[in-house]
Protein backbone atom coordinates (compact mmCIF):
# COMPACT_ATOMS: atom_id res chain seq x y z
CA UNK A 1 0.00 0.00 0.00
CA UNK A 2 2.69 2.28 0.73
CA UNK A 3 4.60 1.80 -2.22
CA UNK A 4 1.41 1.85 -4.58
CA UNK A 5 1.36 5.36 -2.33
CA UNK A 6 4.72 6.58 -3.51
CA UNK A 7 4.08 5.75 -7.56
CA UNK A 8 0.67 8.02 -7.13
CA UNK A 9 1.05 11.05 -5.70
CA UNK A 10 2.65 13.88 -7.20
CA UNK A 11 4.92 16.01 -5.01
CA UNK A 12 7.79 14.03 -3.86
CA UNK A 13 10.24 12.96 -7.36
CA UNK A 14 12.49 10.62 -5.42
CA UNK A 15 9.42 8.18 -4.14
CA UNK A 16 7.56 8.39 -7.25
CA UNK A 17 10.49 7.02 -8.94
CA UNK A 18 11.81 4.79 -6.12
CA UNK A 19 8.69 3.74 -4.59
CA UNK A 20 9.24 2.67 -0.92
CA UNK A 21 13.22 2.43 -1.62
CA UNK A 22 13.03 6.85 -1.50
CA UNK A 23 11.63 6.77 1.43
CA UNK A 24 15.23 6.37 2.52
CA UNK A 25 16.12 9.45 1.91
CA UNK A 26 14.62 11.42 4.53
CA UNK A 27 15.74 8.76 7.10
CA UNK A 28 19.56 10.12 6.03
CA UNK A 29 18.50 13.91 5.27
CA UNK A 30 17.55 13.62 9.31
CA UNK A 31 21.53 12.78 9.83
CA UNK A 32 22.72 15.79 7.53
CA UNK A 33 24.44 17.58 10.28
CA UNK A 34 27.45 14.84 10.24
CA UNK A 35 26.78 13.80 6.43
CA UNK A 36 26.95 16.99 5.29
CA UNK A 37 30.73 17.78 6.23
CA UNK A 38 31.69 16.32 3.11
CA UNK A 39 29.63 19.15 1.12
CA UNK A 40 31.28 22.14 3.00
CA UNK A 41 34.61 20.72 2.95
CA UNK A 42 34.74 20.04 -0.89
CA UNK A 43 32.83 23.21 -2.02
CA UNK A 44 35.70 24.92 -2.15
CA UNK A 45 36.03 23.09 -5.94
CA UNK A 46 32.52 24.70 -7.17
CA UNK A 47 30.58 21.23 -6.96
CA UNK A 48 27.97 21.00 -4.35
CA UNK A 49 25.70 23.78 -2.94
CA UNK A 50 26.78 24.44 1.02
CA UNK A 51 24.33 22.93 2.73
CA UNK A 52 22.58 26.25 3.82
CA UNK A 53 22.15 27.60 1.00
CA UNK A 54 20.37 24.03 -0.10
CA UNK A 55 17.95 23.91 2.59
CA UNK A 56 17.21 27.56 1.79
CA UNK A 57 16.31 26.66 -1.90
CA UNK A 58 14.29 23.83 -0.79
CA UNK A 59 12.60 25.57 2.07
CA UNK A 60 11.33 29.14 -0.26
CA UNK A 61 10.53 26.33 -3.20
CA UNK A 62 8.09 24.64 -0.75
CA UNK A 63 7.10 27.66 0.74
CA UNK A 64 8.46 26.04 4.27
CA UNK A 65 9.19 27.79 7.23
CA UNK A 66 12.57 30.19 6.56
CA UNK A 67 13.97 31.07 9.71
CA UNK A 68 16.65 29.01 11.56
CA UNK A 69 17.61 28.63 15.60
CA UNK A 70 20.83 29.49 17.38
CA UNK A 71 22.11 32.26 14.96
CA UNK A 72 24.23 32.02 11.92
CA UNK A 73 25.37 28.75 10.52
CA UNK A 74 28.17 29.50 9.22
CA UNK A 75 32.23 30.49 10.88
CA UNK A 76 32.11 34.17 10.81
CA UNK A 77 36.35 34.15 11.33
CA UNK A 78 36.69 31.90 9.06
CA UNK A 79 38.57 33.22 6.18
CA UNK A 80 36.79 34.10 3.10
CA UNK A 81 33.69 34.98 5.16
CA UNK A 82 31.70 37.96 3.89
CA UNK A 83 28.45 40.00 5.08
CA UNK A 84 26.40 43.08 3.74
CA UNK A 85 26.50 46.28 5.88
CA UNK A 86 23.26 47.41 7.11
CA UNK A 87 21.78 50.60 8.48
CA UNK A 88 20.89 52.17 11.56
CA UNK A 89 17.93 53.95 9.40
CA UNK A 90 16.61 50.95 7.17
CA UNK A 91 14.12 51.29 4.36
CA UNK A 92 10.67 49.28 5.24
CA UNK A 93 10.22 46.56 2.50
CA UNK A 94 6.90 47.47 1.84
CA UNK A 95 8.04 51.55 0.37
CA UNK A 96 10.90 49.39 -2.17
CA UNK A 97 9.75 47.88 -5.40
CA UNK A 98 9.61 44.55 -4.82
CA UNK A 99 9.29 43.41 -8.56
CA UNK A 100 13.00 44.94 -9.35
CA UNK A 101 13.02 44.68 -12.90
CA UNK A 102 15.98 45.98 -15.48
CA UNK A 103 15.47 47.53 -19.10
CA UNK A 104 17.75 45.54 -21.66
CA UNK A 105 18.06 47.09 -24.84
CA UNK A 106 20.24 50.20 -26.00
CA UNK A 107 20.30 52.95 -29.01
CA UNK A 108 20.08 49.90 -31.52
CA UNK A 109 17.39 47.55 -29.96
CA UNK A 110 13.78 48.02 -31.39
CA UNK A 111 12.25 45.54 -28.90
CA UNK A 112 14.12 46.35 -25.57
CA UNK A 113 12.99 43.61 -22.73
CA UNK A 114 11.97 44.62 -19.06
CA UNK A 115 14.15 41.27 -16.82
CA UNK A 116 13.67 40.35 -13.39
CA UNK A 117 16.72 40.68 -11.57
CA UNK A 118 17.26 36.73 -11.20
CA UNK A 119 16.32 34.79 -14.11
CA UNK A 120 17.02 31.05 -15.18
CA UNK A 121 20.98 30.25 -16.57
CA UNK A 122 21.61 28.43 -19.78
CA UNK A 123 20.57 24.89 -19.67
CA UNK A 124 19.43 22.95 -22.52
CA UNK A 125 16.97 20.43 -23.73
CA UNK A 126 18.77 17.06 -23.70
CA UNK A 127 21.10 17.78 -20.57
CA UNK A 128 17.81 18.13 -18.86
CA UNK A 129 14.44 15.85 -19.92
CA UNK A 130 11.60 17.52 -21.25
CA UNK A 131 9.52 17.70 -18.10
CA UNK A 132 12.38 19.93 -16.44
CA UNK A 133 12.47 21.93 -19.47
CA UNK A 134 8.56 22.51 -18.66
CA UNK A 135 9.23 22.97 -15.08
CA UNK A 136 11.33 25.40 -15.23
CA UNK A 137 9.46 27.50 -18.34
CA UNK A 138 6.22 27.22 -16.29
CA UNK A 139 7.27 28.58 -13.14
CA UNK A 140 9.01 31.20 -15.08
CA UNK A 141 5.61 32.00 -16.90
CA UNK A 142 3.96 31.64 -13.30
CA UNK A 143 7.09 34.53 -11.84
CA UNK A 144 7.41 36.29 -14.91
CA UNK A 145 11.27 36.10 -15.13
CA UNK A 146 13.50 34.83 -18.30
CA UNK A 147 14.32 31.01 -18.70
CA UNK A 148 17.63 30.43 -21.12
CA UNK A 149 17.33 27.94 -23.70
CA UNK A 150 21.12 26.71 -23.43
CA UNK A 151 22.90 25.91 -26.77
CA UNK A 152 20.64 23.21 -27.17
CA UNK A 153 18.16 24.99 -29.31
CA UNK A 154 14.44 25.83 -29.05
CA UNK A 155 12.14 22.62 -28.23
CA UNK A 156 8.63 22.30 -27.97
CA UNK A 157 9.11 22.60 -24.15
CA UNK A 158 10.39 25.74 -23.98
CA UNK A 159 7.38 27.11 -25.79
CA UNK A 160 4.92 24.83 -24.37
CA UNK A 161 4.12 27.29 -21.13
CA UNK A 162 4.59 30.80 -22.88
CA UNK A 163 7.20 31.81 -20.34
CA UNK A 164 9.88 34.34 -21.43
CA UNK A 165 12.88 33.17 -23.37
CA UNK A 166 16.54 33.73 -24.02
CA UNK A 167 17.78 31.83 -27.34
CA UNK A 168 21.05 30.56 -26.62
CA UNK A 169 23.17 30.20 -29.57
CA UNK A 170 26.53 28.33 -29.26
CA UNK A 171 29.20 27.17 -31.85
CA UNK A 172 27.03 24.26 -32.72
CA UNK A 173 24.68 26.65 -33.90
CA UNK A 174 21.59 23.92 -32.81
CA UNK A 175 18.53 24.97 -34.57
CA UNK A 176 20.00 27.28 -36.59
CA UNK A 177 22.56 25.75 -38.80
CA UNK A 178 22.39 23.92 -42.24
CA UNK A 179 23.41 20.26 -42.81
CA UNK A 180 27.23 20.69 -41.74
CA UNK A 181 26.91 23.23 -39.07
CA UNK A 182 27.36 26.43 -40.28
CA UNK A 183 25.20 29.13 -38.98
CA UNK A 184 21.95 29.49 -40.80
CA UNK A 185 20.21 33.02 -41.22
CA UNK A 186 17.04 31.99 -42.39
CA UNK A 187 16.29 29.23 -40.05
CA UNK A 188 17.80 31.85 -37.37
CA UNK A 189 15.64 34.54 -38.64
CA UNK A 190 12.57 31.95 -38.59
CA UNK A 191 12.87 31.07 -34.74
CA UNK A 192 13.79 34.67 -33.44
CA UNK A 193 10.69 35.93 -34.44
CA UNK A 194 8.84 34.03 -32.00
CA UNK A 195 6.76 36.34 -29.94
CA UNK A 196 8.48 33.93 -27.03
CA UNK A 197 11.87 35.09 -27.61
CA UNK A 198 12.37 38.04 -25.98
CA UNK A 199 16.40 38.09 -26.14
CA UNK A 200 19.10 36.67 -28.02
CA UNK A 201 22.37 35.77 -26.57
CA UNK A 202 25.47 34.47 -28.41
CA UNK A 203 28.13 32.20 -26.28
CA UNK A 204 31.18 32.26 -26.68
CA UNK A 205 32.41 30.60 -23.60
CA UNK A 206 30.81 29.01 -20.47
CA UNK A 207 32.13 28.36 -16.96
CA UNK A 208 32.24 25.15 -16.98
CA UNK A 209 34.09 24.31 -19.63
CA UNK A 210 35.70 27.12 -21.12
CA UNK A 211 37.50 27.28 -24.31
CA UNK A 212 36.37 23.30 -24.64
CA UNK A 213 32.68 23.27 -26.11
CA UNK A 214 29.03 21.72 -25.04
CA UNK A 215 28.97 18.06 -24.70
CA UNK A 216 25.81 16.47 -24.78
CA UNK A 217 26.38 12.23 -24.66
CA UNK A 218 25.14 9.69 -27.09
CA UNK A 219 23.05 8.18 -24.80
CA UNK A 220 20.80 11.40 -23.93
CA UNK A 221 20.88 12.24 -27.82
CA UNK A 222 17.57 11.23 -28.38
CA UNK A 223 15.65 11.19 -32.17
CA UNK A 224 13.30 14.04 -30.87
CA UNK A 225 16.70 15.80 -29.57
CA UNK A 226 18.70 15.24 -32.87
CA UNK A 227 15.46 16.25 -34.99
CA UNK A 228 15.73 19.68 -32.88
CA UNK A 229 19.75 20.14 -33.20
CA UNK A 230 19.74 19.10 -36.53
CA UNK A 231 22.26 16.18 -35.89
CA UNK A 232 22.84 12.36 -35.92
CA UNK A 233 20.78 10.87 -33.53
CA UNK A 234 22.07 8.37 -30.85
CA UNK A 235 25.78 9.99 -31.00
CA UNK A 236 28.19 12.21 -28.76
CA UNK A 237 27.36 15.72 -29.85
CA UNK A 238 30.32 18.14 -28.99
CA UNK A 239 29.85 21.70 -30.10
CA UNK A 240 33.06 23.13 -31.07
CA UNK A 241 35.68 25.12 -29.35
CA UNK A 242 35.27 28.12 -31.63
CA UNK A 243 33.03 30.22 -33.72
CA UNK A 244 32.62 29.13 -37.32
CA UNK A 245 30.47 32.69 -38.16
CA UNK A 246 33.45 34.86 -37.22
CA UNK A 247 37.53 34.73 -36.80
CA UNK A 248 38.07 38.57 -35.36
CA UNK A 249 36.33 40.77 -32.73
CA UNK A 250 36.11 43.09 -35.31
CA UNK A 251 33.29 40.03 -37.05
CA UNK A 252 32.33 39.36 -33.55
CA UNK A 253 30.49 42.50 -33.09
CA UNK A 254 29.16 42.89 -36.72
CA UNK A 255 27.64 39.69 -36.06
CA UNK A 256 26.07 40.64 -33.20
CA UNK A 257 24.54 43.64 -35.19
CA UNK A 258 23.35 40.60 -37.73
CA UNK A 259 21.47 38.49 -34.96
CA UNK A 260 20.03 42.15 -34.03
CA UNK A 261 18.90 42.69 -37.52
CA UNK A 262 17.04 38.94 -37.96
CA UNK A 263 15.32 39.00 -35.10
CA UNK A 264 13.79 42.01 -35.85
CA UNK A 265 15.70 44.29 -33.07
CA UNK A 266 15.76 42.16 -30.02
CA UNK A 267 18.31 42.37 -27.52
CA UNK A 268 21.14 40.01 -28.71
CA UNK A 269 24.36 39.81 -26.18
CA UNK A 270 26.69 37.31 -25.26
CA UNK A 271 28.10 35.28 -22.48
CA UNK A 272 31.43 34.49 -21.88
CA UNK A 273 33.83 33.51 -18.88
CA UNK A 274 36.86 35.50 -18.73
CA UNK A 275 39.92 33.98 -19.95
CA UNK A 276 42.92 36.27 -21.98
CA UNK A 277 41.53 39.66 -20.71
CA UNK A 278 43.29 41.40 -23.48
CA UNK A 279 40.63 39.77 -26.09
CA UNK A 280 37.54 41.23 -24.00
CA UNK A 281 39.40 44.56 -24.38
CA UNK A 282 39.89 44.03 -28.40
CA UNK A 283 36.18 42.94 -28.33
CA UNK A 284 35.32 46.26 -26.82
CA UNK A 285 37.90 48.25 -29.13
CA UNK A 286 36.04 46.69 -31.78
CA UNK A 287 32.31 48.25 -30.53
CA UNK A 288 33.75 51.50 -29.99
CA UNK A 289 35.41 51.40 -33.75
CA UNK A 290 32.10 50.46 -35.54
CA UNK A 291 29.97 52.15 -32.62
CA UNK A 292 27.81 48.74 -32.81
CA UNK A 293 27.06 47.65 -28.93
CA UNK A 294 25.23 44.49 -27.48
CA UNK A 295 22.79 45.17 -25.38
CA UNK A 296 24.07 42.82 -22.77
CA UNK A 297 26.82 41.11 -21.57
CA UNK A 298 26.95 37.95 -19.41
CA UNK A 299 29.61 36.85 -17.31
CA UNK A 300 29.67 33.41 -16.52
CA UNK A 301 31.83 32.10 -13.22
CA UNK A 302 34.01 29.39 -13.71
CA UNK A 303 32.70 27.59 -10.68
CA UNK A 304 29.67 27.71 -12.48
CA UNK A 305 28.21 24.32 -14.85
CA UNK A 306 25.37 21.80 -14.08
CA UNK A 307 25.95 19.19 -16.36
CA UNK A 308 29.19 17.22 -17.98
CA UNK A 309 32.63 18.95 -17.84
CA UNK A 310 36.18 17.27 -17.80
CA UNK A 311 37.86 17.69 -14.50
CA UNK A 312 40.70 19.86 -15.42
CA UNK A 313 38.38 22.83 -17.60
CA UNK A 314 35.43 22.88 -14.94
CA UNK A 315 37.93 23.00 -12.16
CA UNK A 316 41.04 25.10 -13.23
CA UNK A 317 40.07 26.86 -16.39
CA UNK A 318 38.29 30.12 -16.58
CA UNK A 319 37.75 33.22 -13.86
CA UNK A 320 35.92 32.91 -11.51
CA UNK A 321 32.56 35.10 -11.20
CA UNK A 322 33.68 37.91 -8.92
CA UNK A 323 36.85 38.37 -10.51
CA UNK A 324 35.09 38.50 -14.09
CA UNK A 325 32.36 40.90 -12.87
CA UNK A 326 35.31 43.18 -11.69
CA UNK A 327 37.45 43.01 -14.71
CA UNK A 328 34.32 43.61 -17.52
CA UNK A 329 32.58 46.50 -15.43
CA UNK A 330 35.80 48.11 -15.07
CA UNK A 331 36.33 47.38 -18.76
CA UNK A 332 33.00 49.19 -19.59
CA UNK A 333 33.17 52.24 -17.17
CA UNK A 334 36.54 52.77 -18.23
CA UNK A 335 36.17 52.93 -21.78
CA UNK A 336 32.80 55.32 -21.14
CA UNK A 337 30.94 52.82 -23.08
CA UNK A 338 28.83 50.82 -19.90
CA UNK A 339 25.78 52.78 -20.58
CA UNK A 340 24.98 50.97 -23.93
CA UNK A 341 25.33 47.02 -22.07
CA UNK A 342 23.48 45.74 -19.27
CA UNK A 343 25.74 42.89 -16.93
CA UNK A 344 24.06 39.71 -16.35
CA UNK A 345 25.86 37.69 -13.67
CA UNK A 346 26.24 33.94 -13.93
CA UNK A 347 27.88 31.92 -11.37
CA UNK A 348 26.55 30.07 -8.20
CA UNK A 349 23.48 32.69 -7.76
CA UNK A 350 21.81 31.14 -5.36
CA UNK A 351 20.59 33.57 -2.67
CA UNK A 352 19.40 37.42 -2.16
CA UNK A 353 22.83 37.99 -0.70
CA UNK A 354 24.35 36.58 -4.10
CA UNK A 355 22.45 38.78 -5.93
CA UNK A 356 23.20 42.07 -3.99
CA UNK A 357 27.04 41.06 -3.96
CA UNK A 358 26.86 40.54 -7.59
CA UNK A 359 25.41 44.05 -8.05
CA UNK A 360 27.70 45.78 -5.84
CA UNK A 361 30.43 44.65 -8.61
CA UNK A 362 28.80 45.91 -11.17
CA UNK A 363 25.92 43.25 -12.63
CA UNK A 364 22.60 44.83 -13.35
CA UNK A 365 21.01 41.28 -12.88
CA UNK A 366 21.92 37.87 -12.39
CA UNK A 367 21.18 34.42 -13.73
CA UNK A 368 21.32 31.10 -11.65
CA UNK A 369 21.09 27.37 -12.75
CA UNK A 370 22.45 24.94 -9.74
CA UNK A 371 19.77 27.23 -7.66
CA UNK A 372 16.97 26.45 -10.45
CA UNK A 373 17.86 22.57 -10.41
CA UNK A 374 17.27 22.12 -6.92
CA UNK A 375 14.05 24.13 -6.40
CA UNK A 376 12.50 21.34 -9.09
CA UNK A 377 14.20 18.80 -6.98
CA UNK A 378 18.00 18.26 -7.78
CA UNK A 379 19.22 16.30 -4.22
CA UNK A 380 23.03 16.65 -6.21
CA UNK A 381 23.57 12.92 -6.63
CA UNK A 382 26.23 14.31 -9.33
CA UNK A 383 24.99 11.69 -11.88
CA UNK A 384 24.27 14.00 -14.46
CA UNK A 385 26.76 13.13 -17.23
CA UNK A 386 25.66 9.76 -16.58
CA UNK A 387 21.68 9.68 -17.71
CA UNK A 388 20.90 8.14 -14.21
CA UNK A 389 19.38 11.20 -12.43
CA UNK A 390 17.17 9.66 -10.08
CA UNK A 391 14.97 12.74 -10.01
CA UNK A 392 14.48 12.86 -13.57
CA UNK A 393 15.82 16.35 -14.20
CA UNK A 394 19.48 15.35 -16.04
CA UNK A 395 18.52 12.54 -17.93
CA UNK A 396 16.59 11.44 -21.01
CA UNK A 397 15.46 8.03 -19.48
CA UNK A 398 11.34 7.48 -19.43
CA UNK A 399 11.41 5.32 -16.04
CA UNK A 400 13.02 8.33 -14.29
CA UNK A 401 11.58 11.12 -15.69
CA UNK A 402 8.15 10.30 -15.39
CA UNK A 403 8.59 11.25 -11.55
CA UNK A 404 8.98 14.68 -12.28
CA UNK A 405 5.57 16.04 -12.14
CA UNK A 406 5.48 19.72 -13.98
CA UNK A 407 2.34 20.78 -12.72
CA UNK A 408 3.87 20.54 -8.81
CA UNK A 409 7.57 21.48 -9.29
CA UNK A 410 6.77 24.59 -11.85
CA UNK A 411 4.98 26.26 -8.84
CA UNK A 412 8.02 25.34 -6.83
CA UNK A 413 10.58 27.17 -9.08
CA UNK A 414 8.48 29.94 -9.41
CA UNK A 415 8.17 29.95 -5.37
CA UNK A 416 11.95 29.75 -4.95
CA UNK A 417 11.99 32.40 -7.66
CA UNK A 418 9.83 35.00 -5.37
CA UNK A 419 11.17 34.46 -2.27
CA UNK A 420 14.84 35.09 -3.23
CA UNK A 421 13.68 38.23 -4.86
CA UNK A 422 11.85 38.96 -1.63
CA UNK A 423 14.89 38.67 0.17
CA UNK A 424 17.22 40.57 -1.85
CA UNK A 425 14.58 43.61 -1.77
CA UNK A 426 14.82 42.97 2.38
CA UNK A 427 18.65 43.43 2.06
CA UNK A 428 18.40 46.39 -0.14
CA UNK A 429 15.98 48.02 2.41
CA UNK A 430 18.23 46.94 5.57
CA UNK A 431 21.26 48.44 4.25
CA UNK A 432 19.31 51.50 3.82
CA UNK A 433 18.70 51.86 0.17
CA UNK A 434 15.93 52.50 -2.07
CA UNK A 435 16.94 51.37 -5.34
CA UNK A 436 19.41 48.42 -6.17
CA UNK A 437 21.63 50.48 -8.43
CA UNK A 438 22.74 52.44 -5.52
CA UNK A 439 24.30 49.13 -4.08
CA UNK A 440 28.29 49.87 -4.29
CA UNK A 441 31.34 48.03 -3.36
CA UNK A 442 31.75 49.35 -0.14
CA UNK A 443 28.79 47.71 0.67
CA UNK A 444 29.94 44.55 0.93
CA UNK A 445 32.81 43.08 3.29
CA UNK A 446 34.92 39.79 3.33
CA UNK A 447 37.17 38.48 6.11
CA UNK A 448 40.89 38.24 4.42
CA UNK A 449 42.08 36.94 7.76
CA UNK A 450 41.81 36.35 11.44
CA UNK A 451 41.81 40.30 12.23
CA UNK A 452 41.38 42.12 8.78
CA UNK A 453 38.30 42.49 6.87
CA UNK A 454 38.21 44.57 3.77
CA UNK A 455 35.60 46.19 1.59
CA UNK A 456 34.55 45.03 -1.99
CA UNK A 457 35.98 48.52 -3.08
CA UNK A 458 39.37 48.00 -1.05
CA UNK A 459 39.48 44.36 -2.75
CA UNK A 460 38.17 45.39 -6.71
CA UNK A 461 38.79 48.86 -6.74
CA UNK A 462 36.50 50.67 -9.08
CA UNK A 463 37.65 52.65 -11.72
CA UNK A 464 36.33 56.14 -12.81
CA UNK A 465 33.81 56.51 -15.86
CA UNK A 466 36.05 57.19 -18.82
CA UNK A 467 39.23 57.31 -17.63
CA UNK A 468 40.51 54.78 -19.86
CA UNK A 469 39.54 56.66 -22.55
CA UNK A 470 41.87 59.17 -21.33
CA UNK A 471 44.89 57.19 -21.50
CA UNK A 472 44.62 57.01 -17.67
CA UNK A 473 45.10 52.93 -17.73
CA UNK A 474 45.49 51.09 -14.53
CA UNK A 475 48.92 49.91 -13.98
CA UNK A 476 47.76 46.14 -13.81
CA UNK A 477 45.60 46.38 -17.19
CA UNK A 478 48.23 47.89 -19.39
CA UNK A 479 49.99 44.94 -20.62
CA UNK A 480 46.29 43.62 -21.60
CA UNK A 481 45.49 47.26 -23.72
CA UNK A 482 48.72 46.67 -25.23
CA UNK A 483 48.58 42.95 -26.59
CA UNK A 484 44.46 43.90 -27.00
CA UNK A 485 44.06 43.77 -31.78
CA UNK A 486 40.54 44.27 -32.75
CA UNK A 487 41.53 42.66 -35.97
CA UNK A 488 42.66 38.46 -34.57
CA UNK A 489 41.76 36.92 -31.19
CA UNK A 490 44.92 35.59 -28.50
CA UNK A 491 48.18 37.22 -27.40
CA UNK A 492 50.20 39.13 -29.53
CA UNK A 493 53.71 38.81 -29.25
CA UNK A 494 55.54 41.75 -26.93
CA UNK A 495 57.43 43.67 -29.10
CA UNK A 496 59.60 45.12 -26.80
Amino acid sequence: MMGYQDMLQKRHTVRRIFPLLGRLRYVLEELRPKMYQYFIESDIDGRPIHRVDRNVIYQRAKKELETIPFGTQLDVYAEGYEWMCHSIAPKAFETLNQDPRVQIGNKDCKQPYAASVLNISAMSYGSLSSQAVEAMNGGAKIGGFAHNTGEGGLSPYHLKHGGDLIWQIGTGYFGCRDEVGNFSSELFAEKAKHPHVKMIELKISQGAKPGHGGILPASKNTEEIAKIRHVKPHTKVSSPPYHSAFNTPMEMVQFIKKLRDLSGGKPVGFKLCIGHKNEFIAICKAMIHLDIYPDFITVDGGEGGTGAAPQEFSNYVGAPLLDGLDFVTNILNGLDIRQHIKIIASGKINTGFHIARAIALGADACNSARAMMIAIGCIQALLCNTNRCPTGIATQDPELTVGLVVDDKKVRLANFHEATVKSFVELLGASGLDEMKNITRSHIYRRVSLNQMLSYEAIFPSVKIGAMRNGSIPEKYISDFAHADMNKWGIAPNSA
